[in-house]
């Protein structure tokens, strides 16, 4: 096997056959809430937790992504999935002020598209000095789209590494001291399924008392940025997150086994990136 001291991939998840609960470590074992229930979301919000799916509060979350190396932002807030699925869900809530709306009419996606893939292209020259495939940005899955109503800018970039097909789906919910940031991951061929139990999970969210958008008052602290940046900061390649597509350090070593991570999935998937990444097979 090739020795990679580091190896970063879009997409790391269960594989296939191995079920969630065998893999997950102990502190999720333990500090994990399953629904039907409510979870608190930070002291910011709450969201409801469907049965057949489980929470993590910010701290495990944090402690499980460091356990298998994965660089944490401190904003995270939790983490739900299905115990049987193979999609995910974080939530990190940035706390920087009142967002102005008053750009919803002016997001220009082929703008945003553009400043975007010159973003990646020079996080692709880092890739390459550190032995790591290029990421190629390919296009919109999903255009911005702000809906005034909820108050929740989405949007979804397809992209590929080694032509393998990537999705990250993302929404920023809007509220009156900072936003909430939700990223859903799940497989690009199963998106159109997975989005109707995303949007229902998104229904039993809510903004504590006092910090909805709509319960603005002036004086209240206000973002110095609108929802083009909110875009363009998600897409950023940057230390928390590498990027797009919330990338995981997973350490592959002469004699090591694949770490694998219980709360990010694409199943199968993963497997076959690694196989075709290092040439070795990873039963």
């Amino acid at each position: 096997m090739k020795k990679i001291s580091i190896l970063l991939i879009a997409v790391v998840t269960l594989t296939a056959g191995l079920s969630l609960r065998a893999q997950e470590p102990d502190l999720l074992k333990s500090r994990a809430l399953h629904g039907p229930t409510e979870a608190d979301l930070g002291g910011f919000a709450k969201v409801k937790v469907p049965e057949g799916h489980l929470f993590l509060d910010g701290n495990t979350t944090r402690k499980l992504m460091e356990s298998v190396g994965e660089p944490t932002s401190g904003n995270e807030v939790g983490f739900l999935r299905p115990t049987n699925g193979n999609w995910s869900v974080y939530f990190e809530y940035a706390d920087v002020g009142y967002v102005k709306d008053d750009e919803k009419d002016k997001l220009n996606a082929d703008k945003l598209l553009k400043s975007i893939k010159k973003g990646n292209d020079a996080a692709n020259e880092q890739r390459k000095r550190n032995g790591i495939p290029p990421l190629i940005v390919e296009g919109w899955q999903q255009e911005p789209k702000y809906d005034p109503v909820t108050h929740n800018l989405t949007w979804c970039i397809q992209a590929s590494v080694q032509g393998e097909k990537l999705l990250n789906y993302n929404t920023r919910l809007l509220g009156r001291k900072g936003y909430m940031s939700v990223t859903l991951v799940c497989d690009p061929n199963g998106l159109p399924a997975t989005l109707t139990d995303y949007n229902g999970l998104l229904a039993g969210y809510k903004f504590n008392t006092g910090d909805t958008y709509a319960e603005y008052k002036p004086g209240d602290k206000v973002a110095k940025y609108g929802l083009g940046a909110l875009v363009l900061g998600g897409a950023a390649v940057g230390a928390a997150k590498l990027g797009l597509f919330a990338w995981l350090a997973v350490f592959l070593k002469k004699g090591w086994k694949l770490v694998v991570v219980a709360f990010v999935a694409i199943a199968a998937g993963a497997k076959k990136v690694l196989n075709k990444i290092t040439g070795n097979r990873l039963d």
